[in-house]
């Protein structure tokens, strides 16, 4: 009897030992798995994130060259990839050179034919104006024969010295014509010469500025940098190689990668806390590893809509970007953390360890075996933490969550569970 009492008992305290031992290690892993953090003291920062795009603050646009409308559109054959660094002289854009070309061969075709045909009026010129010049020698000895002639005829009748005054007149009258007829052939003839040289003039200055077009469908780069290419209004997509182009279009944009700015857009709440000159963090979005620091260059006057069909109303923010880096480039989307103030020497907690009842604070302060439900006081909070103006002291680990989430849980669990 006795033996089987003593059997009863060493199972039952075997049963609690393997109860205990459960209990404590399911307690111990319940404990690993919560996340706590550490109550410290140092410099609070009050801080804003906004998600902005890079930019350069100084950009050159390479437009469309301005061509004269015989040559037609402008159709693209070449063009740099969107993004692609450039060094200066490198091509950038070739545009269809078949009209410009044909312009060229028409131009010359022009020209040489008008050469010709000048030589020609020349030579004929020449030709007629010997011969004019001939007849008038011809009109002028016979002017001199008749006038010798009206000299000597001192003894001759009344009708023959009448005669031979009206010859005499009649050849100073031939004279006369004859001259005026070589001076006013010569007159036509400049005349001719100005108009056929002026089109060959015409022809000449079409053919240089075919040359000059011609150039121009060869479009290079003057400074190095990242080609960005502009979006075709047309087809809502970036321009590539067959888009018609139109004289002037900005096509092409070269920034100056040594001076960056990033524009973010503050909403109309926390607009008024910005300023001028603030520190700011700036990390890529594709480089989340890399931080880089600016300033607030600029802030607006004038609010703007957030998004084309948006009725929020935001203020464009521009951060200067102190460094300079190869993966700081035109487009990219970064996250800035615009510093607005700092407290020195406070005690702050993580924003998931604080939780609130009506309008109260409290905390889950770790402690031997358990958790202490801590009442506190908070002050300022930012996107990551909150001051402690009371309750706890620097090197308290507390809670980041609620430790017994699961077994509320589950409380409220059961009644439902009864119900069913």
């Amino acid at each position: 009897m006795k033996r089987n009492e003593s059997m009863g008992k060493a199972k039952y305290l075997l049963s609690l030992g393997l109860i205990l031992a459960l209990s404590t290690a399911c307690g111990k892993k319940e404990t690993e798995q919560v996340p706590v953090g550490t109550v410290q003291r140092g410099v609070f920062y009050l801080d804003l994130y906004e998600e902005g795009e890079i930019e350069a603050i100084r950009s050159m646009n390479i437009n469309v060259p301005m061509i004269s409308w015989r040559y037609g559109n402008l159709k693209i054959t070449e063009l740099v990839k969107d993004g692609q660094e450039v060094k200066a002289g490198d091509t950038l854009i070739v545009f269809d050179p078949s009209e410009v070309q044909k312009g060229i061969v028409e131009a010359e075709g022009r020209v040489e034919i008008n050469r010709a045909e000048l030589e020609k009026i020349l030579a004929q010129q020449q030709s007629d104006l010997e011969e004019l010049k001939a007849d008038y020698e011809v009109t002028r000895i016979s002017q001199e024969i008749s006038k010798i002639q009206f000299e000597s005829a001192a003894y001759e009748s009344e009708i023959k010295k009448k005669e031979i005054r009206l010859t005499l007149e009649k050849a100073d009258i031939s004279l006369e014509r004859a001259k005026e007829q070589i001076e006013n052939r010569i007159k036509i003839q400049k005349e001719e010469v100005k108009q056929k040289k002026l089109s060959i003039a015409q022809d000449e200055a079409r053919l240089q500025e075919a040359y000059e077009t011609l150039e121009k469908l060869y479009v290079t780069t003057p400074s190095p940098g990242i080609a960005i290419l502009s979006h075709n209004w047309s087809t809502g997509n970036k321009f590539q190689i067959g888009d018609q182009c139109w004289p002037g279009f900005p096509l092409i944009q070269l920034p100056d990668l040594s001076r960056l700015k990033a524009t973010v857009k503050i909403n109309e709440v926390d607009i008024s806390k910005i300023t001028k000159g603030m520190r700011v963090e700036i990390k890529p979005d594709a480089f989340s590893d890399s931080i880089f620091t600016g300033e607030v260059m600029s802030v607006a006057n004038l609010a703007v809509s957030k998004d084309e069909n948006s009725k929020i109303k935001v203020f464009p923010v521009e951060v200067l970007i102190h460094e300079s880096n190869e993966n700081l480039l035109p487009g990219l989307t970064v996250s800035c953390r615009i510093i607005v103030d700092k407290i020195d020497d406070v005690l702050f907690v993580p924003l998931d360890a604080v939780h609130t009842e009506g309008d109260k604070s409290f905390v889950y302060r770790k402690a031997v075996g358990g958790y202490d439900r801590v009442m506190v006081e908070t002050g300022q909070a930012n996107a990551d933490y909150v001051i402690i103006t009371d309750g706890l002291k620097e090197g308290d680990q507390v809670v980041l969550g609620n430790p017994y989430a699961e077994e509320e849980d589950e409380k409220k669990e059961k009644p439902l569970a009864h119900e069913q």
